[in-house]
């Protein structure tokens, strides 16, 4: 079976993890396309809610039972192939796709720009979908976060422009074949399917020869790997911004705030206008500038696309202040790499001012503390207090020897404290005015930011 967007109309599609960033947005489309939607999950969530609010069936447990009757199944990588849904639809030869090949579907009616990068690609593709719909663009998007502005993390619009976030974390974002793409960056991780950094920068080699070779690829020049990776193509138009004069998509005159950021923008020698961010950081204004080149080369207004740019508030885990309380601010972070902290710690000390910058960690996967432990230390430093709790396991088996005690023994003032109830406790008793409380990583630690919020508002209340 070769399923077109068409031939599914009408059809019943099986999500095994439906709840999950990517899934829970393929499946809102598909219910917008007229395709029967059901799914499983191993937990009830606010986004299986919604979906089941939309039509969708759902269990919240994995059963064999619930892909009988289906006429496609779709999956991620994460999914075990021991997973009792994946292994019964084997059985019954069911038609099965990865997440990837089933977005490239619900993708293949639109001119679709495919975002991608190790860092940056939830706010990227967001940005791009907030200035898309400021030009009247009203651009479909499937995207691994919720945009703050609309609380979604997808949407079938009327144009003909689909945004996907394309994860390369298993390399299927080769899946996509884009008319046009976006690297935000190229940098070593997931090491538990990249053995070297040579291995992730053939995979997005990989990526740019699927692009349509009437579109283009737009790169970050101040990126080494992003730069490499553009030195290699010759399949399709270039398009670069970052710093340097000598791109196609210039920023100067830049101003960091404590919560904003502000630009000048020069496209190909000519000032368009200054990007105005109500997000902080260097790197949000590099996300911008591409969303602006990607823009400027679809033919959209500079205009237009900045005034989108102003308005976007971010997206869920990304930066999000999740409560102030007695002058004592709480952020939530998805961040999980060690440049990727780097960088939010950076934009949270210029949050903090004069207040102490407070971290709570929670490292993500065995391999990738295995592998970078010695960053995370370094960069986890630049807290005025850093606590680390225990790995969250992912999928992932223990490696013997890796714990969160590799962070915090190779950091100068790095604790270790595995107990969530005794973080919060330490946090919530010792915080002062003027503090920045950060939680950080890509588990379950934030399920601590509003546990703080709440405990601070009974101490100070």
């Amino acid at each position: 079976m070769n399923p077109t967007l068409q031939s599914l109309v009408g059809k019943r599609v099986h999500f095994i993890g439906i709840g999950g960033a990517g899934m829970s947005g393929l499946a809102r489309i598909s219910l917008s396309h007229s395709i029967t939607v059901s799914g499983s999950d191993a937990k009830d969530s606010s986004v299986v809610k919604a979906l089941q609010a939309l039509g969708a069936t759902i269990s919240t447990t994995h059963e064999a039972s619930n892909v009988e009757g289906a006429d496609l199944v779709v999956y991620s990588t994460a999914i075990s192939k021991s997973n009792p849904e994946l292994v019964r639809a084997s059985e019954l030869k069911l038609a099965t796709l990865t997440r990837a090949a089933a977005l490239s579907i619900l993708m293949s009616a639109s001119k679709s720009i495919a975002v991608a990068g190790t860092h940056g690609k939830t706010t990227t593709s967001s940005m791009m979908a907030v200035a898309l719909q400021s030009c009247g663009a009203d651009p479909s998007f499937a995207i691994g976060g919720t945009i703050t502005a609309s609380g979604s993390n997808a949407h079938r619009g009327t144009g003909e422009i689909f945004v996907a976030e394309a994860d390369e974390s298993d390399g299927s974002f080769v899946e996509y074949h884009p008319f046009a793409a976006i690297v935000t960056n190229i940098e070593h991780d997931h090491v538990d399917f990249f053995a070297t950094a040579q291995d992730v920068a053939q995979a997005f080699i990989d990526f740019a020869a699927t692009i349509n070779k009437d579109g283009f690829l737009t790169y970050c020049a101040d990126d080494s790997g992003a730069s490499a990776l553009a030195a290699t193509i010759t399949s399709c138009a270039l398009i670069s911004y970052g710093t340097s004069p000598d791109c196609d998509l210039t920023l100067d005159s830049i101003e960091l705030q404590a919560m904003g950021s502000r630009a000048r923008a020069v496209w190909r020698g000519k000032v368009v206008g200054f990007i105005e961010l109500a997000v902080p950081g260097h790197h949000n204004l590099l996300n911008a500038a591409a969303v602006l080149a990607t823009g400027l080369n679809l033919g959209f207004g500079a205009g237009e696309l900045i005034t989108g740019l102003a308005t976007f508030r971010g997206t869920g885990r990304r930066f999000e202040l999740k409560g102030t309380v007695h002058g004592i601010r709480v952020i939530d972070d998805y961040g999980h790499h060690p440049t990727e902290i780097d960088v939010t710690l950076a934009a949270a000390r210029r949050f903090a001012g004069d207040g102490r910058l407070i971290v709570i960690f929670q490292p993500h996967r065995y391999s990738r503390t295995q592998a970078f432990y010695k960053e995370f230390a370094k960069v986890l430093d630049l807290a005025d207090r850093a606590i680390v709790l225990e790995i969250y396991a992912a999928s992932e088996k223990p490696i013997p020897g890796v714990t969160s005690r590799l962070i915090t023994d190779a950091m100068e003032h790095g604790e270790y404290i595995p107990n969530f109830i005794e973080v919060t406790d330490s946090v919530v008793d010792n915080a002062k005015p003027e503090d920045v409380i950060i939680t950080l990583g890509a588990g379950d630690v934030s399920s601590l930011a509003p546990i703080i919020v709440d405990g601070l508002s009974r101490r100070f209340g």
